[in-house]
């Protein structure tokens, strides 16, 4: 884990020194999960495992991947994602096969059932905690979405459509 949290964070390089940030969603903003939502359709129990242990294969999407490349170098890049830390080589795997920018991967910890916008609370609090200013976030789950403004963090929607 990444020095100051509690959540499973892992730099890319060397920790960011305390400043700006912007976070990025993973599922449904940068990573097209369209092609795994048949796990999680129907009645019944959801195959979450089947779900997550598919991500290393999804697309990527160009117009929020290009819009990273955009963003200042000064702000740090912070992807906070509420897939579980069992994918976590998948998702490095992904992320370097595409190219992404990126200093911080959050993810939840494993065998953590709480609602994702319970985790990404908390991660929110640990990054501020620790000193970094977050100015900006992109999310496609409305409940998240609703977390990030009501802690003061401007949020742009992404539809993804996976969330009706």
């Amino acid at each position: 884990m990444a020095d100051g949290f509690t959540v499973p964070a892992v730099w890319r390089d060397q920790p960011l020194p305390p400043g700006p940030v912007v976070i990025f969603d993973l599922d449904g903003v940068l990573s097209d999960a369209a092609g795994r939502q048949h796990y999680l359709a129907g009645p019944g129990r959801k195959d979450w495992d089947g779900f997550f242990a598919a991500s290393g294969d999804d697309p990527i999407i160009e117009e929020t991947a290009r819009l990273l490349e955009l963003l200042d170098d000064e702000l740090g890049v912070v992807l906070l994602t509420a897939r579980p830390d069992t994918v976590r080589d998948a998702t490095l795997a992904w992320l370097a096969r595409y190219g992404l920018r990126w200093d911080l991967l959050i993810m939840r910890a494993a065998k953590d059932w709480r609602p994702s916008p319970e985790v990404k609370r908390e991660a929110l609090r640990q990054l501020r905690d620790a000193g970094y200013d977050v100015r900006l976030a992109f999310e496609d789950d409305r409940r998240n979405v609703d977390v990030f403004r009501a802690e003061g963090v401007p949020c742009l929607y992404v539809h993804s459509g996976y969330y009706e």
